[in-house]
């Protein structure tokens, strides 16, 4: 699936090759993988940690945002965690 995490400066990441996304969720963590259905959600303070085509997994710290995600393209906007 192709996933892109961007925050109001940059692109933090972008892939068309990610295999799994966990997001902190507001009620808790959550797990988008190939051929999820539809959602938008908020996010909360935590982790967005990545897997991808070749068992690489990276975590990016956030304070808060929000993902979609449709078709196979997942879209974290996001606020960094200084």
């Amino acid at each position: 699936m192709t996933l892109n995490i961007i925050t109001p400066e940059k692109t933090l990441y972008s892939s068309e090759n990610a295999t799994s996304v966990i997001c902190s969720g507001m009620d808790g963590a959550f797990q988008l993988l190939n051929n999820h259905s539809a959602i938008v959600s908020a996010l909360k303070k935590g982790k967005v940690i990545v897997a991808d085509n070749d068992n690489k997994a990276l975590e990016f710290p956030i304070a808060s945002g929000l993902v979609e995600c449709s078709n196979n393209i997942v879209n974290v906007l996001v606020e960094e965690n200084q």
